[in-house]
């Protein structure tokens, strides 16, 4: 009950938001049980009805199948991501944390160099080396947001050597081992929680503006930035194609940045 109360009503409704996306992902057909990349020509262009709550395509495809389908693509490639940037700003953090001064001098003026580019701009600079495509999106997003990642564990890791409970431990006669295990470890990992779920939200938001620009997930795949640039074209005909697919990505980012900024706290 007191997390409960500490989350408050944005955190659970957010919380909520999280559960129907992790159904989406895990179990989509509970939620849409039509086939996403099922071509009706004949039911091309229809609003959203009873029999198709959120419209169909120019395809004639049902448009709530395929953003729900789509769940599993835009969120498995932000966690891919972000889990790629988190690892490597782990090892870049503790290296330069923990690492000579002189090596923390050059991977701190690194780390400060990549930080201060927009995430999206290196993305795509990544991507028009790499290449388009859903491989590509992962790796451009996770080197994008590792400096970020890294800067944030460098800091920690020397307010946290610094602390008096690790220079009390080294006192008491612990190894320099032990006291990373027991104490500078856990309690820089611990706060990085927030931080990933936070990242993760900016991390879809990403992999839906590389697709949206062509350079993503290939069509007939159902991810939401995908359906965005399909649904462009026929924004003033056909306005569902566009809106629907959007305000899932405003919800999830959303619901992932409240629950984040709460866990935080």
């Amino acid at each position: 009950m007191t997390a409960v109360r500490r989350l408050g009503a944005p955190g659970l409704v957010a919380a909520a938001v999280v559960v129907l996306l992790a159904i989406a992902v895990a179990a989509p057909s509970l939620l849409a049980p039509a086939d996403p990349l099922a071509v009706a020509p004949a039911d091309g262009f229809q609003p959203p009805s009873g029999a198709h709550l959120f419209g169909t395509d120019e395809s004639g495809r049902d448009l709530l199948s395929r953003v729900v389908h789509g769940a599993a693509a835009s969120a498995g490639i932000g966690l891919a991501a972000t889990a790629l940037g988190v690892g490597i700003g782990i090892v870049l953090g503790f290296a330069s944390g923990l690492g000579p001064r002189l090596l923390d001098a050059a991977l701190a003026r690194i780390i400060e160099v990549l930080y201060a580019l927009p995430t999206l701009v290196m993305a795509l600079l990544f991507v028009a080396v790499m290449g388009p495509g859903t491989t590509s999106s992962v790796l451009a997003i996770g080197l994008a947001t590792a400096p970020g990642y890294a800067r944030i564990v460098r800091a920690r890791v020397r307010s946290v050597a610094l602390g008096d409970y690790v220079a009390y431990a080294r006192h008491e006669g612990a190894g320099p081992v032990t006291v990373f295990r027991r104490h500078v470890l856990p309690n820089t990992l611990w706060p990085l929680a927030a931080m990933i779920t936070l990242g993760i939200g900016q991390a879809i938001v990403w992999v839906s503006a590389l697709s949206f620009l062509g350079l993503g997930t290939p069509p007939p795949s159902p991810e939401w930035g995908s359906l965005l640039n399909a649904g462009r074209v026929y924004i003033q005909t056909a306005w569902w194609i566009t809106v629907f697919p959007g305000l899932a990505i405003v919800a999830t980012a959303t619901a992932l940045t409240v629950l984040g900024r709460r866990l935080s706290r």
